[in-house]
């Protein structure tokens, strides 16, 4: 199957995915024991007027099947609808809060992929060796430490007891700002210049990045010690051995290609699950990105804006799982296209 055909049909699924997301998180929101028109109202002390005018804006006087058909109808036009938390349309918080996420995650993912696949390369070769105890049990601690415990711990050492990295937020005081590009801080700092919005915005990514990091630094590792153990022992290696090739060449040339493939799995859905909004880095380290807006939207009964999240969601996992199986074929030939 040709790699257009192959990508076509794949997007093909995403609609009825993305149907089936927005029917049950429509269906969820609008069945809680919850008074969204009183509540947008202003409570409790709410004027009765104010309430039945809000319920008749949002159709919630109406059938639930008609309210879905509305929400449909506005999705197919592009409006997310309205985000009553910022008091402003959802597509226009999640521009501006995404990209924050996004900084973060890439950032975290790199970390976690590079040292993850490097460790568990060599705890796999020196199997048994103080190496190999040293990083299980980095794995073993990076799987089971609360991952708010470790960003106040991080903040407790290096923010407070030793003063040397910022504390939250993404520019420290008085640094303005990048030109607005795409969001992302340093390739907005690299393409216009900024090398002093540069400078702290990589300062103040250090901390979160190395707490979102951790927990999917420890899985990749894992995984990848695991998938080496397995693959040294094949037929084919020892055959590479055999020939008299030298060890780095059959290590990495030819037993870590295959060895990636479960790596290449995890680190995906890692990925797409981080930039669903790491909610609790985000809420200690200040971070205005997509968890916070999710939370925030939940605990105001903001509807519209769990909505949208929740459908952002879905595509990027969709398109998570897409790139991880065109990346099966690239590490692995035998792997084609539609199988």
């Amino acid at each position: 199957m040709k790699l257009r055909d192959y990508i076509i049909r794949r997007l093909a699924l995403l609609i009825p995915i993305l149907i089936g997301v927005t029917l049950l998180t429509f269906t969820i929101s609008h069945i809680i024991p919850a008074d969204v028109a009183r509540h947008y109202a202003g409570g409790a002390k709410a004027n009765p007027e104010t309430i039945a005018r809000i319920r008749e804006e949002l159709h919630l006087d109406e059938p639930l099947y008609k309210q879905y058909g509305y929400y449909l109808n506005d999705l197919i036009h592009g409006d997310l609808g309205e985000c009553y938390t910022e008091r402003r349309p959802v597509a226009e918080a999640i521009k501006q809060y995404l990209p924050a996420t996004a900084e973060l995650t890439i950032l975290s993912m790199v970390i976690a992929i590079f040292i993850g696949i490097i460790t568990g390369v060599v705890s796999a070769v020196k199997r048994n060796s103080w190496i190999d105890h040293v990083t299980r049990l980095i794995a073993i601690t990076g799987v089971s430490m609360p991952i708010f415990w470790l960003a106040l711990m991080l903040q407790l050492a290096f923010a407070y007891k030793y003063p040397i990295l910022p504390l939250d937020s993404r520019l420290g005081i008085g640094v303005v700002a990048p030109n607005h590009i795409t969001g992302l801080y340093i390739f907005d700092s690299l393409v216009t210049g900024n090398f002093t919005a540069l400078k702290s915005s990589l300062y103040h990514l250090i901390l979160p990045s190395i707490t979102l990091s951790f927990a999917s630094l420890a899985i990749i590792l894992r995984i990848t010690r695991s998938s080496m153990l397995e693959i040294v022992r094949s037929d084919y290696i020892r055959t590479a051995r055999a020939k008299g090739l030298r060890e780095r060449t059959v290590i990495y040339k030819h037993a870590l290609r295959n060895a990636l493939i479960p790596t290449v799995t995890v680190a995906g859905i890692n990925f797409a699950a981080l930039l669903g909004g790491a909610v609790l880095t985000e809420t200690i380290f200040n971070w205005p990105g997509m968890g916070r807006f999710a939370v925030t939207a939940v605990n105001n009964l903001d509807f519209p804006s769990v909505m949208g999240f929740t459908l952002l969601m879905a595509i990027v996992m969709v398109a998570a799982n897409l790139i991880v199986d065109l990346l099966y074929s690239v590490l692995d030939p035998r792997v084609r296209l539609g199988d």
